[in-house]
């Protein structure tokens, strides 16, 4: 049974978990505590070099890190991440836009206020920031009006790529009000079987 070494409240720990859940697939929980530095410790290290969380460790000694790669591991061979080279494409153009358009500028207003305290003294830094979080919402908005779910018409792992940081970025000051589109696809994302909320949130 593989181990999933993480962070509770973690976006890109629970896309791996909530992934693991909606196909059955039985794991082990490993929380790290990333604030006070245990991923620096060299026992840590040893297994992660670059020092972050998610790491997905299995019986055999392999280990996996980076999100998206564990999606796409995990998922291959199943609906969320179809044989077909073009759906395929799709999913992974939005995996890279999560990870260069998306993360940097919602999930890090995120861990700078509610982790970090940085609120107010870090408030033309978050601001600046938000300006393109926004940006990145608005080209989520825009698929969403063409299609239910991100890649087409089907739930997938980018999906879950996405909704990972999406549903909770009012932590860090986003208002998703003037997004509709948005919030209809997180209830639809949150109606999938087997979904689990990320631990911290309502």
């Amino acid at each position: 049974m593989p181990t999933l070494y993480g962070m509770s409240g973690s976006g890109n720990c629970y896309k791996p978990a909530l992934l693991m859940q909606q196909l059955g697939l039985p794991f082990r929980w490993q929380e790290v505590d990333v604030v006070g530095g245990a991923t620096r410790e060299a026992a840590f290290l040893a297994l992660n070099p670059n020092g972050k969380v998610p790491l997905l460790a299995f019986d055999d000694g392999r280990t996996l890190a980076e999100s998206n790669a564990m999606l796409c591991y995990l998922a291959d061979d199943t609906p969320l991440f179809p044989a077909d080279r073009w759906q395929r494409a799709q999913i992974l153009q939005w995996l890279f836009f999560e990870q260069y358009s998306h993360e940097p500028y919602i999930a890090t207003v995120r861990y700078w206020v509610r982790y970090l305290g940085k609120g107010e003294a870090w408030a033309d830094k978050i601001r600046d920031a938000m300006v393109r979080g926004h940006a990145a919402f608005a080209v989520m908005e825009s698929q969403l009006r063409k299609t239910p779910f991100l890649a087409g018409t089907a739930y997938s792992i980018a999906d879950i790529a996405l909704y990972a940081y999406t549903h909770c970025a009012g932590d860090g000051g986003y208002r998703l009000d003037d997004y509709p589109q948005i919030e209809a696809w997180l209830r639809r994302v949150e109606r999938q079987p087997g979904f689990v909320a990320m631990p911290g949130t309502p």
